[in-house]
């Protein structure tokens, strides 16, 4: 299973167990636990403190309890944890050892404190790269505080209960045998949906908060490179993000970010927030902004009202909010999210496995969708609204090159059509007959593109009639000391490069904006006390 060189990380990875731990498996004689049998002895041979059993008798197999030696209860996988969650479980096996993890002390406090039993199974896919951070975050739990019980689940081994489940989306999270959430999740986003009280402890950490030089709402890479900047200047800066890394955590691949030759989403974004945190810039996560009220109507200072209730202040602001998957918006699409209706197709693709699926869209992103999938399903039905695919010539030939695959252009998307639990096919006209056609299905993935996320700034600054702020060349928007970059303005080429470079312009224009602008009476008064 493993390799020499995963092996000697592994290797490498097990000296820091503090204790010993035991591997429980169940299993039987299918080919799947052969494979596990031998994850778990390869692993159990590199390390002295770590033994290794067929005693378990779950009903999951293959699954496998990761326990600290003389116990029984501990983290369970109902998987092989190859792939995207093999990092998850070396952590787990780490943790379980009573290596620390690398968390804020407070959160590990917050987690120990949690007065309540909860049963967390989490769905996932071994090529769902949003998938580890709900894997590793609820493992966590469970280690630390022994009311959480937490059992991580291969969709793809478990097939017969993802569709008494009608799990269609990873990560998909159950507590207590309801569903808790699906879709990426950080460890401070479930704490605080299971800690009651975690919202109005944070707004009023918010609120005592001193006044910012530089406000930056949006963690992604234009919030990220204006947050570096701006603190290079020693200014005191803050970023309130809904997740640090915004998209960029949704990303599979990036292989086109100059100087960085190939890399995944989720570990660039953990790249930035790490470049963030060394400037100490106030990183406030889980934040989302609601109001902004510019200085001139409440004299002196810019506030940014947060969904919490709290209040932010700050001398300039920068809004780099991004963008978000646009939606087909007709009639089914909403009533089967996560029903078939998925937007991610290396998180969701696995889950339908041998199934009939449609991709709506095709520029890059949508034929690169049917490309994958159709590697993965049974047939890809792609629709596309123009009278000919817009992505990469190369793209489309090999599109066209796959025997599974149709192409339906010139198509409008009328209806995703369900039973009520999940989708069963997809209707279109044809643009140029009216024809209506009906398409048996089980999943439908969007890929249309991105809507910049600005609902809460309409009336505040001035926005295109796409919705996205419209900035001068310096990221100047038309309300004083509040700029704009990345994503969500009206710079063309949505990239990952080109967001980074108008967040550090953004950043100058700030600085510059600030040392010409004389200091509000509020800063003064602190000054001089």
């Amino acid at each position: 299973m493993l390799d020499a060189q995963m092996k000697t990380q592994l290797q490498g990875y097990l000296q820091n167990l503090r204790n010993p731990i035991h591997l429980i498996a169940s299993l039987d004689s299918s080919e799947k636990s052969i494979e596990l049998r031998s994850l778990l002895s390869e692993i159990a041979e590199l390390s002295d403190k770590v033994s290794f059993d067929e005693s378990g008798s779950d009903a999951r197999k293959p699954s496998f309890v990761i326990a600290p030696k003389g116990s029984t209860k501990g983290v369970r996988f109902a998987a092989i944890p190859m792939g995207h969650e093999f990092t998850s479980l070396v952590l787990a096996l780490l943790w379980t050892g009573g290596h620390p993890p690398k968390i804020e002390p407070e959160v590990i406090e917050q987690i120990k404190a949690l007065d309540a039993n909860m049963k967390f199974e989490v769905y996932m896919s071994l090529s769902c790269h949003n998938c580890p951070d709900v894997v590793q975050a609820t493992t966590l739990m469970a280690i630390v505080n022994p009311k959480i019980e937490t059992t991580v689940i291969d969709g793809a081994l478990n097939q017969a209960e993802v569709e008494e489940r009608q799990v269609m989306a990873v990560p998909m999270v159950y507590m207590n045998d309801q569903v808790f959430g699906s879709g990426r999740m950080s460890l401070e986003e479930i704490i605080t949906k299971v800690d009651t009280g975690a919202h109005q402890r944070e707004a009023q950490k918010l609120n005592q908060k001193e006044p910012f030089d530089v406000l930056i709402v949006g963690g992604g890479p234009a919030g990220a490179a204006s947050a570096v900047y701006a603190a290079r200047k020693g200014l005191r800066v803050g970023v309130a993000a809904e997740r640090f890394g915004g998209q960029t955590n949704d990303t599979m691949g990036i292989e086109n970010y100059i100087s960085v030759l190939e890399t995944d989403g989720p570990k660039f974004a953990a790249a930035l927030e790490a470049q963030v945190r060394h400037y100490e810039v106030d990183i406030m996560n889980l934040q989302r902004a609601v109001q902004v009220v510019p200085a001139s109507e409440v004299g002196g200072m810019i506030q940014v009202h947060m969904a919490n209730s709290a209040v932010l202040s700050t001398r300039s602001l920068i809004l780099s909010t991004g963008a978000r998957w646009r939606n087909v918006n007709v009639p089914g699409e909403e009533a089967y999210k996560n029903k078939g209706v998925a937007y991610c197709p290396h998180c969701d693709g696995p889950l339908f496995k041998g199934k009939r699926v449609a991709v709506i869209g095709g520029g890059n992103s949508g034929v690169e969708a049917a490309i994958d999938l159709a590697g993965v399903v049974e047939h890809v039905t792609l629709v596309e609204f123009a009278d000919s695919l817009k992505a990469d010539a190369v793209l489309v030939t090999k599109l066209k090159s796959m025997p599974n695959v149709d192409i339906k252009v010139n198509a409008q998307t009328t209806e995703i059509t369900g039973d009520g639990q999940k989708v069963n096919g997809l209707r279109y006209k044809d643009r140029a007959t009216n024809e209506e056609h009906a398409v048996k299905l089980e999943g439908v993935f969007v890929q249309i593109g991105l809507v910049p996320n600005t609902e809460f700034l309409k009336n505040t600054v001035e926005l295109s009639k796409f919705g996205e702020i419209v900035i001068d060349d310096k990221c100047h928007t038309n309300v004083p000391g509040v700029f704009a970059a990345g994503d969500v303005t009206t710079v063309p080429y949505k990239q990952i490069v080109i967001a980074a470079g108008e967040g550090a312009k953004a950043a100058l224009s700030a600085f510059d904006y600030l040392i010409r602008t004389p200091l509000p009476a509020q800063i003064k008064e602190t000054e001089t006390a």
